[in-house]
């Protein structure tokens, strides 16, 4: 009996400290469940043992073991770290498609659940089923568990997709408001409806244009949903999760100019393996040797079969000195020159920016104030509205919040800006805006595992100087 007292004593103390960290005393209810296995034992917590069938009482082991695994890794998920695969080559060469990373929820503080009761190991759909892996109800407000630290710049950080709120499930990894907009655009010009030139209209003008093409695309989506899925929505801790490079804190003003990132007006170092997408123009094929000593992937060449001379690449500085210094292989190399386009953040804003030229915008800061004017409600229309929950409307040329007219506005969270290494092939910041803090997931910490898909087992696809890689030492 004492064994037992003992072993009570030091789970208890265990959970209440627990209890203190995540600052839950709800929790208190469990300490009496917590005794009765221990102590008292009148609720029979393992009655399947006394089960005469033998069948049974394997059947109900299993059952016993799977709960409980479930039940442990939901809570090392939420409270102390996870496993991210790098799906995409948006952080290339630093983070490659492959690369397995140790995700710690403590380096930024772990959030609260909001929506407690999902499935362990899934993220918003239950494969096979297809169905939600969640239930929303109940639903907690964001709260955030104290961490080691907070979002340092240029830290590698995994958070949900900010736009993945809505989805149309046959195009899950599309963006939903690019593709409403641009779908719209696609109908205009198919029954001919002739669109105003923008620069010629004013502000209010350009928005109801722009809510005009918004909304017939999203009707056309809904009106569709044996092509397009039907349109879901999810909630924060139940978006997709997106990795990038944090390039600017809450309180900064972010600049691009030519490719180069300004924060308050001071560049920002480049990481070490940034790419850019390049024409190169070559003699003869480049050999498949030479990509791999290049770092350029069967996709990335778009051309596996190796009969082009004519490429359009992302090249590391090092990648293109190689190309450029191999005169008998490379007749040109020429930087590939970003388009203009409405399709960058803010999407109902007509803007001369590009990918390599881009803003200045200021990063919202909790508790710091902006004033809003016509030229910036397009950037911060999103946050307001949406990610801080109120009514923004813009009527006669003055700007109401929450019915009430105000040309200032206080922000109840942190936002970041995340943007991927290989930077011409890369949906972030730029194309999306920004990320709040209720978003943030936390750090990669380890690559424990880097598997290359262009190659065979036996071919080196496991990238064996990869495996425990710490993420803070790639820069």
């Amino acid at each position: 009996m004492k064994k037992q007292w003992i072993k009570f004593a030091i789970v208890t103390v265990l959970y209440l400290l627990f209890l203190l960290w995540v600052k839950s005393w709800l929790g208190l209810i469990v300490v009496p469940f917590i005794y009765d296995v221990y102590i008292s034992k009148k609720i029979k917590w393992t009655w399947w043992k006394q089960l005469k069938n033998k069948t049974a009482r394997g059947v109900m082991s299993w059952v016993d073991a799977i709960v409980f695994a479930l039940v442990a890794v939901y809570f090392v998920n939420v409270f102390a770290f996870q496993n991210y695969t790098i799906p995409t080559s948006s952080l290339e060469k630093s983070l490659l498609v492959g690369d397995y990373l140790f995700v710690s929820k403590i380096s930024y503080g772990p959030r609260v659940p909001m929506t407690p009761l999902s499935m362990p190991l899934t993220q918003q759909r239950l494969p096979l089923l297809n169905c939600k892996s969640f239930i929303e109800w109940p639903h907690w407000d964001y709260r955030r568990v104290k961490g080691s630290g907070s979002v340092q710049l240029n830290d590698i950080v995994v958070f949900n997709y900010p736009s993945g709120d809505t989805v149309a499930l046959n195009m899950p990894n599309a963006d939903f408001y690019n593709t409403c907009y641009q779908i719209g655009e696609l109908t205009c010009q198919q029954s001919n409806v002739n669109l105003p030139i923008m620069d010629s209209i004013s502000f209010e003008q350009q928005q109801e244009v722009y809510s005009f093409l918004y909304n017939l695309g999203r009707k056309t989506i809904e009106e569709d949903p044996d092509y397009y899925g039907r349109v879901v929505s999810y909630p924060v801790d139940q978006r997709a999760n997106y990795v990038k490079r944090c390039v600017g804190l809450p309180g900064q003003t972010l600049q691009i100019k030519d490719h180069i990132i300004y924060l308050d007006g001071k560049a920002n170092k480049e990481p070490d393996n940034v790419q850019y997408v390049y024409h190169v123009e070559t003699t003869r094929p480049i050999s498949m040797e030479m990509r791999h000593e290049l770092g350029i992937s069967e996709e990335d060449a778009c051309d596996p079969s190796e009969t082009s001379t004519s490429y359009t690449l992302p090249l590391t500085r090092k990648a293109y000195e190689t190309l450029k210094a191999n005169t008998k292989l490379v007749k040109s190399i020429t930087y590939a020159e970003q388009p203009v386009g409405d399709w960058l953040y803010p999407l109902n804003m007509h803007k001369d920016w590009t990918a390599d030229n881009y803003g200045p915008v200021w990063i919202p800061k909790k508790g710091e104030s902006i004033k809003l004017t016509q030229e910036n409600y397009p950037v911060y229309e999103r946050p307001i509205r949406v990610y801080e929950g109120n009514k923004l409307e813009m009527k006669d040329g003055k700007i109401y919040i929450n019915g009430v007219q105000t040309d200032t506005y206080t922000f109840k969270m942190d936002y970041y800006w995340m943007m991927g290494d290989n930077r011409h092939n890369s949906a972030d910041s730029r194309y999306w805006g920004f990320v709040p803090e209720d978003h943030i997931v936390g750090k990669p910490i380890i690559v424990w595992l880097s598997l290359d898909k262009d190659r065979g087992w036996f071919d080196g696809k496991i990238r064996w100087n990869r495996l425990f890689k710490l993420v803070d030492n790639i820069k």
